[in-house]
């Protein structure tokens, strides 16, 4: 806009800025990530029901009251998806792609009313052994709820490895690595109360979900599927994630090359959730909390029309320190979907297809026994 009788001005135009590219991270450095986020119950609901959650302490308040909660209790898939939302804007907005979870493990419960703030420190930068224009940036990241007042508490907290792109191909980088802070963070669990009607609830969950029905060695293939459409834009855009190659079309057009598949790539965080919630009637509906994922990994990515199936291998099982009514069941969860692969034959497939890994996740769960519950 100019003043009316005097000369035009040429616009000054200024081109923003979004995110930290390879160059600009370096160990030790840390990041308060801003926002922060409400859980809002429809956040919540979105969520359960998107990704099929079918444990009644997400569904039934009820039944969460008995067993020792205030309110609904947010899936762990959940309280991930909100926490590691807040760090894409500083980490992985300008990514390739993410490569690595590693040590996540989970704290306090959250319900529908908290707030949740994340803080990262980046723990290792080190360039691409092929691609010039690439590196791999390892952070923490630590999720607290409700800051300030009488009920904070960490509700998370993990590290990843990403992989993400210099914004000058001939910048100089922060190369190294640091070892990682040591967080107190174990799961909270309510205690066992004798005189609770428990097994009056027992109707509410999968009878054969119990400890004692859980066999290492042994995989099971979750019945369910579920088809990913353009829907993935508005879950990506309701936990307020950034990242440009989930919801820009027209910058990945430029440059199809450039980016995984030459089309938007899902983000990793829904096929982690969305597992998660396909193995909750058959793994998850008698678990009082995930305790730790070791390590996970996006094995192939997910695009708009693939359906991802899921299958759970039980690799061990052990007792609940202190805890007679719980025990531990280790397993690996993995995710998996089906593409179309003409004249071709394959033993774990229709003719014609092929299957393809997209996530694995090395798990441990807090499962209620059938003894002490049904």
């Amino acid at each position: 806009m100019t003043d009316k009788g005097s000369p035009a001005r040429p616009l000054r135009i200024i081109r923003k800025r979004t995110g930290n590219f390879l160059e600009d991270f370096e160990p030790g450095q840390v990041f308060r990530h801003k926002g922060g986020k409400t859980v809002t119950e429809g956040l919540f609901t979105t969520f359960t029901e998107f990704a099929m959650t079918s444990n009644p302490l997400a569904k039934n308040a009820r039944y969460a009251g008995i067993y020792g909660y205030r309110g609904l209790v947010c899936p762990p898939g959940l309280t991930m998806l909100v926490a590691f939302s807040q760090t894409v804007e500083d980490v992985s907005e300008n990514a390739r792609a993410n490569l690595e979870y590693i040590d996540m493990r989970f704290g306090a419960p959250v319900y529908v009313g908290d707030t949740i703030e994340v803080e990262t420190k980046v723990l290792g930068v080190r360039p691409s052994s092929r691609r010039p224009n690439l590196g791999i940036v390892h952070v923490q990241s630590t999720a607290r709820k409700n800051i300030g007042e009488s009920g904070e508490a960490i509700v998370m907290t993990w590290q990843r490895k990403v992989q993400v792109y210099k914004g000058d191909d001939d910048a100089d980088l922060h190369t190294g690595e640091i070892e990682p802070d040591s967080v107190e963070c174990e799961l909270w669990l309510p205690d066992y109360a004798d005189g609770a009607d428990y097994k009056g609830l027992a109707h509410l969950s999968s009878p054969d979900s119990y400890f004692e029905d859980f066999d290492p060695g042994s995989l099971i293939e979750h019945s369910r599927g579920r088809t990913m459409t353009s829907e993935h834009i508005h879950l990506t855009a309701v936990l307020d994630n950034t990242s440009q190659v989930h919801c820009n079309q027209y910058m990945i057009d430029l440059d199809p090359d450039q980016y995984v598949g030459g089309k938007l790539i899902i983000f990793g965080g829904i096929p982690f959730v969305l597992c998660l919630g396909l193995s909750s009637p058959d793994v998850g509906d008698n678990a009082l909390g995930d305790l730790i994922y070791k390590s996970g990994r996006h094995a192939a990515p997910l695009f708009a029309g693939d359906t991802v199936f899921a299958s759970t291998e039980v690799t061990g099982k052990r007792d609940f320190p202190g805890r007679p009514d719980l025990g531990v069941v280790e397993s690996v969860l993995y995710g998996h979907k089906f593409e179309l692969a003409p004249g071709e034959e394959h033993d774990d497939a229709p003719a014609g297809w092929k299957k393809t890994r997209i996530f694995e996740l090395d798990r441990e769960i807090a499962v209620k026994r059938r003894s002490h519950y049904a």
